[in-house]
């Protein structure tokens, strides 16, 4: 068991660019969605996982994840999640407080980039890099798994300028 406490921020420029460490291509799927949990079929690269997540808008959540063979996710996500999955690509970046995860959305949530930042506790002081805006970690249109089934380019013009 794991707990997952992080801070989500949408991102203003892009000057984080000039710090990736990292570059992932993430395609992921939900299987089911309920005021529990979330159960999400991941693949990254070349790796892939079976997620649990416990469901909320605290920065803290209950986590579980499991590597699984490729095959296997590529076959779950045509089966269960043929047409509602998310395709993003994910930039570890370097900053003075740690590893930030930006996530370049496409498809239907082409224009959102949002950032991530994983806290060892709940109050963990962070220096927020310039490239950070908004912050939207209790805000659940954000959520992955939101995103899936109201994407960001159906929001209303001023869903969009949170």
């Amino acid at each position: 068991m794991a707990d997952e406490i992080e801070r989500k921020f949408l991102v203003s420029n892009s000057e984080w660019q000039s710090n990736i460490a990292e570059e992932l291509h993430i395609k992921q799927g939900y299987i089911a969605v309920n005021k529990r949990c979330a159960i999400r079929i991941r693949i990254a690269n070349t790796q892939a996982t079976f997620n649990i997540k416990s469901a909320g808008l605290d920065i803290a959540r209950k986590e579980y994840e499991y590597p699984i063979p490729i095959d296997d996710a590529e076959e779950m996500l045509a089966q269960f999640c043929p047409d509602q999955y998310i395709e993003k690509t994910r930039y570890r970046v370097d900053h003075e407080t740690g590893i930030w995860e930006v996530d370049v959305f496409e498809g239907l949530n082409k224009g959102l980039v949002v950032a991530e930042i994983e806290l060892k506790s709940r109050d963990q002081n962070i220096t927020l890099p310039d490239w950070v805006g908004t912050e939207v970690s209790g805000d659940a249109k954000y959520l992955n798994n939101n995103l899936v089934t109201k994407p960001f380019r159906t929001w209303a013009a001023a869903e969009r300028e949170h």
